[in-house]
């Protein structure tokens, strides 16, 4: 099968990396390999790749994702770039708004501003961050202030100004967690939310959000962007193995307070585990999309018909990097993508106009 062989599925895909340590690994490995995977998928033809913020994770390496979205944009030349994302009670709206600035100076028209309201995951580190529990709440007002920097009305601060930021349209999303969909709908932003495993929740959330949306400078009409797992390979069989170390992470986390490194596939099964983290492991190998190319096509198919996403933000880790790469690959084959011509600098006024996320 190749992309000519087959129609384009009906929705964009995109990736999103998470910058994953493996076991025998390190993270400047990681953050390697996620640079190196951005170069893949803009060979494949997928239409976004971002990366995401974690703080004092052993098993993640990305904790600076503006940075690392720099070090992305600079070894693409097409795929759009962002975060999935910037966790804005963890810092200053000014701070969020100068480096996308940059980033969109740089490179311009390529760059997502992917924000989450996600706070540190222990006390320790929100201490770290200067932020507690509370800062969640704030979102939204955050979320006000960071798009006024862009469009120069923001009050928080008068007389104070963001540059390079202020004139740029740098396209939000909102990723929904909690009250994220009621937000984004309220501030007339896209929506990012997953995950496929939970589509009841998922199809509530997105009806919500298209029943409140109010159009601004930055949408005009409500866009869903759904994130999940997807494994694809020769067998149901590899598939499926595809998904098994990053389930014991999880399941590992939830019972100890810590994600670890991804450990190989052939590991977990000789590995001690209480009822309890058997249980969140078993869990975390239900409700994704895996198999063969045939099977994936049509179960995304229909994840496509049934949530009327715009976009597919795919999301999977795996220990086996190679396999992983494959996945990718055979994905954007079923799905007929097809790469992206190099991207013109666009002139000044054409970079500073309001437009569609991304598009």
């Amino acid at each position: 099968m190749s992309p000519d062989d087959v129609a384009p599925l009906p929705l964009r895909l995109s990736v999103l990396d998470r910058s994953r340590i493996r076991e025998g690994g390190d993270a400047a490995g990681a953050l390697r390999d996620t640079v190196g995977l951005a170069r893949d998928a803009e060979a494949w033809g997928y239409h976004r790749f971002w990366v995401s913020e974690h703080h004092g994770v052993p098993g993640i390496a990305g904790s600076a994702p503006t940075v690392l979205a720099a070090a992305v944009a600079g070894a693409t030349s097409s795929i759009r770039v962002g975060t999935g994302g910037v966790m804005l009670p963890n810092h200053r709206p000014l701070v969020v708004a100068e480096q996308f600035g940059v980033l969109e100076a740089l490179f311009p028209g390529r760059i997502d501003m992917g924000l989450g309201r996600s706070v540190g995951f222990t006390d320790g580190v929100r201490g770290a961050l200067g932020y507690g529990k509370e800062a969640a709440g704030e979102f939204a007002a955050r979320l006000d202030e960071l798009l006024g920097w862009f469009r120069g009305t923001q009050q928080a601060h008068p007389g104070v100004r963001a540059l390079p930021s202020e004139g740029l349209r740098v396209p939000p999303f909102v990723l929904a967690t909690g009250e994220g969909a009621g937000i984004a709908a309220a501030a007339g932003l896209p929506l990012v939310i997953g995950d496929l495993s939970g589509r009841a929740k998922v199809l509530a959330a997105i009806e919500r959000y298209r029943a409140a949306f109010r159009p601004s400078v930055w949408a005009a009409e409500p866009y869903v962007v759904v994130a999940g797992t997807v494994a694809v390979a020769g067998t149901e069989e590899e598939a499926a193995r595809l998904l098994v170390s990053e389930a014991w992470s999880m399941a590992y986390a939830r019972t100890h307070g810590t994600f670890p490194p991804l450990p190989a596939p052939e590991a977990v099964a000789g590995r001690p585990t209480t009822a309890r983290q058997r249980g969140f492991y078993e869990a975390g190998l239900r409700g994704h999309v895996h198999g063969t190319e045939e099977g994936v096509r049509a179960a995304l198919a229909e994840v496509a018909a049934v949530t009327g996403a715009d976009e597919l933000l795919v999301t999977t880790s795996s220990h086996d990097r190679a396999a992983l790469r494959d996945s990718y690959r055979r994905l954007a084959r079923l799905a007929g993508l097809r790469p992206a011509a190099p991207r013109a600098a666009p002139s000044r006024t054409a970079h500073r106009a309001p437009h569609a996320p991304g598009r």
